[in-house]
């Protein structure tokens, strides 16, 4: 068997899009994929691809490189933190106002890590609104 490693930031993205519109498994059923930029160019800083909404409230925005994809968390960072480092998805703070959280995913393996992160990052969310 042929192991291929997918390192296309474009392709990570869209992989990591069609797992957030298309499973509907624990927290992702009440995620979507918004203002998608079909045309998006990879950047050596990351061009932004579309915007990964909750409940139609943005919580985190996706952009593309080179090699790899990032998240960019606008809630729950702490959270959002926490979780991409228990599941070794490279992670650092943004320094902006208001504060972001970079969640790096660099392959196609680590996709599915990654909506684990998003998933930990609802499920603060629906404490907190509880």
């Amino acid at each position: 068997m042929v192991e291929e490693r997918i390192t296309d930031g474009h392709r990570i993205a869209q992989l990591l899009a069609s797992e957030v519109d298309g499973r509907e498994d624990g927290e992702l059923e009440y995620f979507s994929v918004t203002n998608a930029d079909r045309d998006v160019q990879p950047t050596a800083d990351g061009a932004r691809a579309y915007d990964v909404v909750r409940r139609k409230k943005r919580i985190a925005r996706a952009f593309v490189h080179e090699e790899r994809a990032h998240l960019e968390f606008e809630v729950r960072q702490d959270v959002a933190t926490e979780a991409a480092s228990d599941v070794d998805l490279r992670v650092r703070p943004k320094a902006s106002t208001p504060p972001r959280t970079l969640v790096f995913v660099e392959s196609g393996a680590e996709v599915k890590r990654a909506t684990d992160v998003l998933q930990a990052v609802s499920r603060a969310l629906e404490n907190t609104d509880a």
